[in-house]
């Protein structure tokens, strides 16, 4: 065969792959709210307590690590033997991976893991993200050995981890063959839709009354905006943030005391005067309004403030919403339509 003939067929089986894996990252599934997804292997679902997938009665699990784009440089340089042994691991491979968005980390290793810690709960997460962790056996005997394919790639705007972990058994669960093609489908979505972010928080909202998503806080709150600007300090914009969280008083008579406390954690306006506060029934619920004027220490521009509590069975909600004096009536409005849409989830 001549020399070109064969560069030919060379040149036709490499975008061959190409364009089959670029096609198995167009069918990429991703978890709620997680910007990063993947084609799994045949077997494994989403994730329900994590962002990433699993193969329980397997004991197989993918997760995914959004941060952000300038972590992929630390890797290059700290993803090292010494840095794997302080996390329990031990490398027995790191290599690069080519994938479409370019060049990836990919690191083999075993880890020993105690038969009470489960293998997704996140040892390879940064450390606030980790679950805390029952002390496992001191047998050596009751360990499970674990082996992990970690890659690491810069994709979009982002540095994508990906942690496939499975236990070291005869017959491996997934072949070697099969787990490198999964990690070659990772891919990247623009952004997150709203209705996954906000299946997050501990409330339903009915309407967002024209507000925009800014962020949401998994499990906590989530933050709007009228405006374009994603900083709480835009002093043309208004704000509504709503935020969950336990306890609250169970008397009437301590409500308003707690509300006034709670107004306190504002953002760091002047001369700041309360025009109303009062109880009121909030959902059906009890409830306490608090309304007070003040200005923007940049600008000196007048601010209107509102705070509802609305107060449940151990827990509550806290409304605080702030916009410009000269647009208020609207906001207000929009304001309200907002709380009167809140659920429990």
């Amino acid at each position: 065969m001549k020399t070109s003939s064969i560069l030919r067929s060379v040149a036709v089986g490499i975008l061959s792959v190409a364009m089959a894996t670029a096609a198995a990252a167009a069918d990429a599934v991703f978890p709620t709210a997680s910007r990063i997804g993947l084609v799994p292997p045949a077997g494994m679902t989403v994730a329900k307590d994590f962002p990433g997938f699993e193969n329980p009665d397997k004991n197989v699990f993918i997760r995914l690590i959004a941060m952000p784009a300038n972590a992929y440089g630390e890797f290059e340089k700290t993803l090292n033997d010494a840095t794997l042994k302080s996390g329990g691991m031990t490398l027995e491979k790191r290599e690069t991976l080519s994938l479409p968005s370019g060049n990836g980390i990919l690191v083999t290793v075993r880890q020993e893991a105690g038969p009470e810690t489960n293998p997704q709960a996140g040892q390879d997460a940064p450390p606030e993200a980790r679950p805390q962790k029952r002390a496992a056996p001191k047998s050596p005997a009751a360990s499970i050995r674990v082996r992990k394919w970690l890659l690491i790639a810069p994709i979009d705007n982002l540095t994508a981890m990906v942690s496939f972990e499975m236990p070291v058994a005869s017959p491996a669960p997934y072949s070697d063959a099969e787990i490198r093609t999964t990690l070659a489908t990772i891919a990247a979505r623009p952004h997150v839709p709203d209705d996954e972010q906000l299946a997050l928080v501990p409330f339903k909202m009915g309407d967002l009354a024209g507000l925009r998503l800014i962020r949401v806080a998994p499990g906590v709150a989530a933050q709007f905006t009228d405006g374009p600007q994603d900083s709480l300090e835009a002093p043309d914009q208004a704000y509504l943030v709503i935020a969950a969280a336990a306890g609250g008083p169970d008397q009437a008579v301590d409500r308003d005391r707690f509300a006034r406390a709670a107004f306190g954690g504002l953002p760091p306006f002047t001369d700041v005067r309360m025009t109303n506060a009062e109880p009121m029934r909030l959902g059906g619920q009890p409830g306490h309004e608090i309304r007070a004027r003040g200005k923007d220490p940049r600008t000196g521009s007048e601010v209107e403030i509102v705070q509802w509590l609305r107060f449940g069975t151990g827990a509550y909600l806290r409304i605080l919403g702030y916009g410009p004096k000269d647009k208020w009536a609207e906001t207000f409005t929009r304001f309200r339509a907002v709380r009167d849409g809140l659920e429990p989830r």
